[in-house]
């Protein structure tokens, strides 16, 4: 199967202050509040919705052409994804801006401060796909990501047009939408992902039930963190799948696209619907266990000890016939 990726593709720049900001601040000059601070550490993390699915689905040994904007200083990011096997061919490189930028300290009582520059994801909305599909033979499933606004409803509105499967993420950006945008990201959806809150804010905005969104999407999948998935399908019983165990949990950060990686991964493989629910759970549960949506290192054989798990022997025989990862 031929997927393509969509969404934001950006850099993570992670601050520590080792006091607290409420300190500096003066409540009756809050109008003219200048704030300075002496930050312990920095990290700069891979990140972007798009590039997280796209290099967990490539570990998983699917091949995934990645679908965004960035900019020039994308040289090192892109060296990254594609070798972890990351088709970046696609991706639209701006003349005149940088990559998108996620900025954020964070002090010792978790406060935080933080600013998003969006910088090349709004060159996003320029992107056709129909070019990207005769490149590569056309699209299995198109997965749309937490992008520029107006790229996701050009993306989402071409696929209606040509007839190209699509999964409808839109996840953060469901705080920002209103409703008739979220209607027209969600309507003729093949798969709608989405965590709990998300779904019942999806609700509350489009003014649609659980029923009547099910009605406009082929299957909704409902991640409930450490309570697992659901999968609804209209006229059938509801799927439930267990999180796995004995996780210990670090940071959350690139978990959801860590669980749509394997998820999507394990359907261009065939398995059931209730079986690519495991393995994104799989996925999911060394992504929780890393600082760092790209940094968790996925064997082959600890991934299939998970499966076992969690889910026992006859699962990860299913899926053994098809993983592959970077490491044995």
């Amino acid at each position: 199967m031929t997927i393509a990726v969509t969404g934001s593709i950006a850099t993570d720049h992670l601050m520590s202050f080792p006091g607290k900001f409420a300190d500096s601040l003066v409540g009756d000059q809050l109008d003219r509040l200048t704030l300075s601070f002496l930050v312990e550490d920095l990290e700069i993390r891979r990140g972007g919705c798009a590039a997280n699915i796209a290099f967990g689905m490539a570990c998983l040994g699917v091949r995934p052409t990645l679908v965004g904007a960035v900019g020039e200083d994308f040289v090192d990011y892109r060296s990254w994804l594609e070798r972890h096997g990351v088709d970046c061919d696609s991706v639209h490189v701006s003349e005149t801006k940088h990559t998108a930028r996620f900025i954020c300290t964070n002090d010792s009582a978790m406060a935080q401060i933080a600013s998003f520059y969006a910088g090349a994801m709004s060159e996003a909305r320029q992107i056709e796909l129909a070019p990207i599909a005769r490149r590569i033979g056309g699209f299995d499933l198109v997965i749309i990501s937490p992008n520029d606004p107006e790229a996701m409803l050009r993306h989402t509105e071409e696929c209606r047009a040509r007839g190209y499967s699509f999964v409808a993420d839109p996840s953060q950006q469901l705080h920002f939408g209103d409703g008739s945008m979220i209607r027209q990201l969600v309507d003729g959806a093949t798969y709608l992902l989405s965590n709990d809150y998300e779904a019942a804010l999806t609700e509350q905005k489009t003014g649609w039930t659980a029923d009547e969104v099910l009605s406009r999407v082929g299957t909704r999948v409902i991640t409930r963190g450490e309570h697992g998935v659901e999968i609804h399908r209209r006229g059938e019983d509801p799927i439930e799948v267990a999180a796995i165990p004995g996780v210990r949990a670090v940071e959350p950060t690139g978990v959801g696209d860590a669980f749509r990686s394997g998820f999507v991964g394990a359907l261009t493989w065939g398995l059931s619907i209730e079986r690519a629910a495991q393995v994104g759970c799989a996925i999911a549960a060394f992504v929780v266990e890393t600082v760092g949506t790209q940094e968790y290192e996925l064997s082959r054989q600890a991934f299939l000890d998970r499966m076992t798990l969690g889910y026992g022997e006859e699962a990860a025989e299913e899926v053994a016939k098809f993983v592959v990862c970077p490491r044995p």
